[in-house]
């Protein structure tokens, strides 16, 4: 149910009929007895330049939903189409080369980040598997996103376990930027912070895409958040979209049921909205 119909030339990234089914495995032969429908005939189109924040409740797939959209899961069926190529259909190698342009941001940043490197190692990994500039290159443009995130650039001499969450988060932004991407899919990227930390995130996600000229898809339970952050939002329930429309109408007006009733459970959603996201 979306009430914004988008031009074709403003579209970053599209899906249609995209599902992701885990089966179900039962009995001593572990033999699959249904599906798991997690991602169920999703279409969706991401517009170049904004941030289309993706709400639901836990377990509804919209986390299943990113990791499928930068094909970190493979889909059941479907398409995915990134500035008009179908990502499905890329072999390994075309599919390392577009990962340059989507990037993925993690909830956890203790899982995502090794704890067995230097933080100058990690945001510099993808440098290294794509060729760019040379080794001190890289420790300077390692540099340079340390310091637009708001770290010293001390920091790369560091392990991520000497950091708090919300430094790790923004280690994992560095991460993420690095090879300036056109497409970030930040999932669920603060829910584990302070509400004080989860500020400073955001704000900072707000910084960067105006500098990098970034879309995001931004996926959160937390209707605050993603009414604070989004231009446009994404309602998903039971591994479909019910209901899309911009920000402030969406919150103002909501017609799917599911939305109503999510928004009755969050009676102030939008708490200091920012004007200009």
């Amino acid at each position: 149910m979306s009430r914004e119909p988008a031009r074709s030339g403003d579209i970053l990234l599209s899906t249609r009929g995209l599902k992701k089914y885990f089966p179900v495995k039962q009995g001593l032969l572990r033999r699959t007895s249904g599906y798991l429908q997690a991602v169920d005939g999703v279409d969706l189109d991401v517009r170049r330049g904004e941030t289309l924040g993706l709400v639901g409740e836990s377990g509804c797939g919209k986390s299943t939903l990113a990791r499928t959209l930068v094909r970190l899961l493979e889909p059941t069926e479907g398409a995915i189409t990134f500035e008009g190529v179908d990502i499905v259909e890329l072999g390994a190698r075309a599919m390392k080369e577009m990962r340059r342009h989507m990037q993925i941001v993690f909830q956890d940043s203790v899982g995502s980040l090794d704890p067995r490197m230097k933080v100058g190692t990690l945001i510099a990994e993808g440098l290294s598997i794509h060729g760019v500039t040379g080794r001190k290159g890289r420790k300077r443009v390692v540099h340079e996103m340390l310091d637009r995130v708001g770290m010293a650039p001390e920091a790369a001499d560091r392990y991520p376990h000497q950091f708090s969450g919300g430094q790790r988060q923004r280690i994992g932004l560095a991460r993420a930027l690095v090879l300036q991407p056109k497409l970030v899919v930040a999932d669920e990227p603060v829910s584990a912070l302070d509400v004080s930390i989860q500020s400073q995130v955001l704000n900072l996600l707000v910084a960067l895409k105006k500098e990098f000229d970034l879309t995001y898809v931004f996926v959160a339970h937390d209707l605050a958040v993603v009414g604070y952050i989004s231009d446009r939002v994404a309602v998903m329930y039971l591994g479909r979209i019910v209901e899309m429309a911009p920000s402030d109408e969406l919150f103002a007006r909501p017609l799917h049921p599911y939305t109503v009733a999510l928004l009755s459970a969050n009676p102030e959603p939008v708490p200091g909205r920012k004007s200009n996201r």
